[in-house]
């Protein structure tokens, strides 16, 4: 029999913001992706469990893309193990739409399709019974 919470997904979007533009090209670190990941696993964790859970580790994190200040990122997370008291996440991240501030200071365009910028495994850990 199959668990019926394996499949389970949660998708976040987020406007990246110009303050976490750390290099040229108005790049972000890899970190901010993971971070938003974490609060995606978060709400899995409350769904599935009714509780936040933790966190316990990446694997298998790659980097694809390039995440850009005034990019729109969406994250997902889905189910594709559980244990007793573990989760196994599969994590993507995609830019759904991207500032061009070469065609002007508020210029965006929807990017279709979008841009994989991170994939990634986590493990979630909850309370037990």
């Amino acid at each position: 029999m199959t668990d019926p919470r394996l499949g389970l997904t949660v998708t976040h979007r987020r406007y990246v913001p110009y303050a976490h533009a750390h290099y040229g090209g108005a790049l972000v670190d890899g970190a901010y992706t993971l971070g938003l990941f974490g609060d995606v696993a978060t709400e899995v964790a409350i769904v599935m469990d009714g509780d936040e859970g933790l966190l316990a580790g990446y694997s298998e994190v790659r980097f694809l893309g390039p995440v850009r200040a005034g990019d729109v990122l969406e994250a997902t997370v889905e189910v594709v193990r559980v244990g007793r008291r573990s989760r196994e996440l599969r994590c993507t991240a995609q830019v759904v739409a991207r500032a061009e501030p070469e065609r002007g200071p508020s210029a965006a365009r929807v990017l279709e399709p979008p841009l994989p910028v991170v994939e990634a495994t986590a493990t979630l850990v909850v309370p037990g019974p």
